[in-house]
């Protein structure tokens, strides 16, 4: 799947197409951004390339931004039971959502307010789901557009970084089997990232107690 996309991608790779993709990764539609932004900077790299690397990190962002914005809305304006009940149903399920996916980004939302929807853009498995609390909890729009477009575009530059990286030394027949080597990488620092901000906020909690 990964590698039908990436040809594609390839095969069209322009700003609307970036904006497009991240979009739909943003959402509750499953897409991995790994396969768009460090793809299209590596391009960006190229001699003669139409693309510009600091204009693909804001497409990419701003399509994020109206991915996040898709769920906040629809969070916002159908409300919790029928998000969990879509949630549970069949075609949750093809967008890999189930209802635990779902309770638990709401469950690091509520632990940690506003700033998780910047920090929750860079955790895999929380990045897409985020916003769908933020809209639950009826988050303040500008508020979460300010954080969501921060942490979005932080984890843009990390991606696009990772490309231009690739753009040194790896050719183009290699790009996916080490952008697909590298994401390992990049998932674990998520994660560590997510273990550091729970560690820290625990410990700010019992120093107030």
């Amino acid at each position: 799947m990964a590698l039908q996309i990436f040809q594609w991608f390839q095969a069209h790779l322009n700003y609307w197409t970036i904006m497009l993709l991240m979009t739909i990764e943003s959402s509750f539609i499953p897409f991995p951004s790994e396969i768009v932004v460090p793809p299209a900077a590596y391009f960006a790299m190229q001699e003669g390339s139409h693309l510009n690397i600091y204009l693909v990190v804001l497409f990419a962002t701003v399509g994020a931004l109206c991915g996040a914005m898709i769920n906040y809305y629809l969070a916002l304006w159908v409300g919790r039971p029928i998000v969990y009940k879509f949630a549970n149903s069949r075609i949750g399920h093809m967008c890999l959502l189930d209802a635990e996916k779902v309770e638990n980004a709401e469950r690091y939302f509520d632990k940690h307010g506003a700033v998780s929807t910047l920090i929750g853009r860079l955790i895999p498995a929380v990045r897409q789901l985020i916003s769908i609390p933020a809209g639950l909890a009826r988050m303040k729009f500008s508020t979460f557009a300010l954080f969501t477009t921060l942490g979005a575009g932080v984890w843009n530059i990390i991606l696009a970084a990772l490309g231009y990286m690739l753009s040194l030394s790896v050719p183009q027949e290699e790009l996916l089997a080490q952008i697909e080597y590298y994401n390992h990488y990049l998932s674990m620092a998520g994660y560590a990232l997510f273990a550091f901000v729970i560690i820290f906020l625990a410990y700010k909690g019992l120093k107030k107690k």
